[in-house]
């Protein structure tokens, strides 16, 4: 007799966020053009250096953020690492210092807002695994020599996503909480796309 397969219990928030940015979500990923024929060590440079202008000043917005106070935001922190390859790409730390950073952020007013731009951010980190291989594959660069965010949180990529997951799921939101969330996480989706296709790194 063939057993009946378990049901896996999906938190609302969670169920709320893949419907809600689903859309959002693919439409960026079509654009970002890690899988470009025309991607080559500058374009990657130019990429990570738009990058750096949108993380930089969000997550400062995170760090000045009603964070829960259970969270710890300081292990995801990714901007350091952005630093350090954009100066294995060639980035200059006088260049750094002039590189144009992104106003026009994400609304951060409540802990549940900050959950929601976390879960991008989060989510970001976990499919640069995919995006790891393509660039060492097609550009020889790596964790050591200027594609580091890519795999910053290493090994334990997978186990952080559920971590988070886990510890998102398991908080007490009520319907409009959940709907700061799913707010914050789409503003994060947009500004993002908004932000690149100015820096003109978009396919």
């Amino acid at each position: 007799m063939q057993a009946k397969a378990r049901e896996v219990y999906v938190p609302p928030v969670l169920q709320d966020l893949r419907a809600g940015t689903a859309e959002l979500h693919i439409a960026l990923e079509k654009r970002l053009p890690f899988f470009s024929d025309t991607l080559d060590a500058c374009a990657f440079e130019r990429l990570m250096q738009a990058y750096y202008g949108f993380y930089r000043p969000l997550e400062q917005a995170l760090l000045d953020s009603p964070l829960p106070a259970d969270f710890d935001l300081t292990p995801r922190l990714k901007t350091a690492t952005l630093c350090l390859d954009l100066q294995a790409l060639g980035t200059s730390g006088a260049a750094l210092q002039c590189l144009p950073i992104c106003t026009q952020l994400p609304e951060i007013d409540s802990a549940a807002a900050s959950l929601g731009v976390l879960y991008v951010l989060e989510g970001a980190t976990l499919g640069g695994q995919i995006l790891r291989r393509e660039i060492a594959s097609r550009l020889a660069l790596d964790a050591d020599n200027g594609a580091a965010f890519l795999d910053v949180y290493g090994a334990a990529t997978g186990r952080r996503w559920r971590d988070f997951i886990e510890y998102l799921g398991s908080r007490p939101l009520d319907a409009a909480e959940r709907a700061a969330v799913v707010t914050a996480a789409q503003t994060t989706f947009s500004c993002f796309e908004r932000w690149l296709e100015s820096r003109e790194v978009l396919a």
